[in-house]
């Protein structure tokens, strides 16, 4: 896998963004089923004002461009949805620092700074039906396509397999976070809207860097 610059690191911001403001209905019907339905609403909104001062981010270095991104995720997200999802980008930032390329190993690192911000703020871990049962195997996958020297589109598209499994077995298990976790036993059944939002996030990551490697 080669290095990262900061077009990259924009081209899966600005995917992130795209995909959370186009299925803002269908995460807000997974959402509404043992939720409150807000999830798919919140992450429109945070994430259309990404795409609106898109133009306006600091972009001195990739730490400061995310760091950036996370205040816009954080003030405008609402509910839980916020202030996990900027620790995210807030801790992804950090761990990348003052820089414009990124080794294949530091973009492990700022992936596993997320996924540790996330189970920080959240108070959760792989197994409370979050989108960390997506989030971090879907990483271990990234981290072993660096390890066996895949290239980016490769460990996207594993990821992107993996998120997918993952969602979906997140079907049978009980929801222990979140509004959710009042419906107790109800929650069975469901798919966890968090999780599946990370499958479909990296899917379009996937898409988009597999076309990035058919134009090359």
């Amino acid at each position: 896998m080669s290095e990262a610059d900061l077009a990259d690191v924009e081209a899966v911001v600005r995917t992130i963004a795209t995909v959370a403001v186009d299925n803002e209905k269908y995460f807000g019907d997974l959402d509404a089923v043992v939720g409150d339905g807000d999830f798919g609403y919140s992450m429109a909104r945070g994430f259309e004002l990404v795409l609106q001062g898109w133009d306006g981010f600091d972009r001195t270095d990739i730490g400061t461009f995310l760091k950036k991104v996370a205040v816009v995720i954080t003030s405008r997200i609402g509910g839980t949805s916020g202030p996990i999802w900027g620790t995210a980008f807030l801790r992804a930032g950090a761990a990348a620092g003052a820089t414009d390329r990124l080794s294949p190993d530091q973009v492990v690192a700022m992936l596993r700074a997320a996924i540790a911000g996330i189970m920080a703020r959240g108070k959760s871990d792989v197994g409370d039906k979050t989108l960390l049962d997506a989030l971090v195997p879907a990483v271990d996958a990234v981290e072993a396509a660096v390890l066996e020297g895949g290239t980016a589109a490769s460990a996207l598209r594993a990821a992107a397999s993996t998120a997918r499994e993952r969602a979906e077995a997140t079907r049978p298990m009980i929801a222990k976070r979140g509004r959710a976790a009042y419906t107790g036993e109800r929650s069975i059944g469901t798919l966890d809207a968090g999780a599946v939002a990370v499958a479909v996030m990296f899917e379009a990551l996937a898409d988009q860097w597999a076309k990035r490697s058919a134009e090359l």
